[in-house]
């Protein structure tokens, strides 16, 4: 069974251990991230909105339901499930290692209690919809009370039922303030940290292990780890003599996907090509597939853009085919090119409105018979139906604009697309604006 343990009086606390023994003898290191974990709410740094005097999770006051943690790796999830636990009947599980089966000895073990047992599923999303429902009828019973902890979006990642028989707790990612806060901790504490050590962090090497961290404070303690133990001078080349990069954090099919590819597109719909370029460098350093990408620009192109300016699309096109020929290694050029394009262009949705407006009216109206006039007389018969008759051929039509209408009678006079006043479209609508006066 996976990461499974019981909260009790007799056992043994992690965050007051520095290393433990194992069976065979060999001591074994504890991470400085697991060491440091706070031991008490009011520890608990960069959740002001949630923990502190009056806030929500303070206010359960022992009281708890089934809850769901949602916030990024290293906003501390895991620790808030195990403070609010304190001095109850806990069980702890990895939704990676765990499945039914484990869940159903825990129930099992639990079904004769008197006081509801507090469950903590890690990524809890990575269960599907069948081992989510059966949990379903034990939160319900009061058998386990629930706290799931969630790097993905609940939204998506858990089912409804579930969600409706649990309080969201949101946490953000924390801040420089924050981990500055958690690593400072860590160096003067002289049981569970670094304290012993007496360690000195020159300026620039803080602004080296905030980025590093970049809002994990598991990761920023790790970091502090590796460094302090190759130096008690910590310096920033040290910080980047050992990690010469940070690793982006970045899900291919995650929130971090879909948060970023609509700050992406919004940021060129906003037509800023710094944060457009910013975005797009923060997929494509972070592996993402730039063939996504380059449809992503090409949809764009059409439906933020249009007509306001035709070319928009053939560069998106241009950059997609041009990435092809290049390759990875600088097929990035082309498509940057692309970008900055797309997000300086004028803007223009009227052909996207247009179509939906069109789609609209068919869902509306069904299958409106087509004018007689706009149809092919193909056969004697045809034209003898009048199939044909009465159309005017544009090209012999002085100006090459005709007198007739084209839409089917009962929507004669609606209008679909609506040109702007931005770009090329400007140029468009005065034409239909002549057209339409004739």
């Amino acid at each position: 069974m996976g990461d499974l343990f019981l909260n009790s009086s007799n056992s043994q606390s992690v965050a007051g251990i520095g290393a433990r023994s194992s069976k065979a003898g060999v001591e074994k290191h504890v991470p400085l991230a697991e060491r440091m974990r706070p031991q008490k709410l009011e520890e608990v740094a960069g959740q002001v909105h949630l923990v502190g005097e009056g806030k929500p999770l303070t206010q359960l006051n022992g009281k708890l339901p089934s809850i769901i943690l949602w916030g990024p790796p290293g906003t501390g999830k895991t620790t808030l499930a195990r403070l609010l636990a304190e001095g109850k009947r806990f069980r702890q599980i990895s939704a990676v290692l765990s499945g039914v089966k484990d869940l159903r000895e825990i129930v099992a073990a639990e079904k004769f209690s008197a006081q509801s047992v507090i469950l903590f599923v890690d990524e809890i999303h990575r269960w599907n919809k069948a081992q989510q429902d059966a949990l379903l009828p034990h939160v319900e019973d009061g058998t386990i009370t629930l706290i799931g902890a969630t790097t993905e979006n609940p939204s998506f990642s858990l089912i409804a039922p579930l969600m409706s028989r649990c309080k969201l707790f949101v946490l953000r990612a924390l801040d420089n303030k924050a981990i500055h806060t958690i690593m400072e901790r860590a160096l003067r504490d002289k049981e569970r940290g670094l304290g012993q050590k007496n360690c000195s962090v020159e300026e620039s090497a803080w602004e080296a292990l905030l980025a590093i961290a970049d809002g994990d404070a598991r990761r920023g303690l790790n970091t502090l780890e590796v460094v302090a133990s190759l130096s008690n001078s910590i310096t920033e080349n040290l910080v980047r003599k050992v990690y010469e990069r940070k690793t982006l954090r970045y899900d291919r099919v995650g929130d971090q996907h879909y948060d970023i590819i609509s700050a992406f597109i919004k940021s060129m719909r906003g037509s800023d090509p710094d944060a457009a370029l910013y975005y797009f460098a923060r997929m494509f350093e972070s592996g993402e597939d730039p063939r996504f990408l380059a449809r992503r620009m090409m949809i764009f192109a059409s439906e933020d853009i249009g007509n306001a300016d035709p070319r928009a699309l053939q560069i998106a096109v241009s950059a997609a085919e041009a990435f092809e020929r290049i390759g990875p290694a600088e097929g990035w050029v082309p498509l940057a090119q692309a970008v900055t394009y797309l997000a300086t262009a004028p803007k223009s949705n009227a052909s996207y409105s247009g179509y939906k407006s069109a789609k609209d009216a068919v869902d509306k109206f069904g299958d409106l018979e087509v004018p007689l006039h706009l149809r092919n007389a193909a056969t004697k018969i045809m034209k003898e139906l009048d199939y044909g008759k009465g159309y005017e051929y544009a090209h012999n039509v002085k100006g090459g604009v005709v007198s007739h209408e084209h839409l089917p009678a009962e929507i004669v006079g609606t209008r679909f697309y609506r040109p702007t006043k931005r770009g090329y479209e400007q140029r468009i609508r005065e034409r239909m604006d002549w057209l339409r006066g004739l």
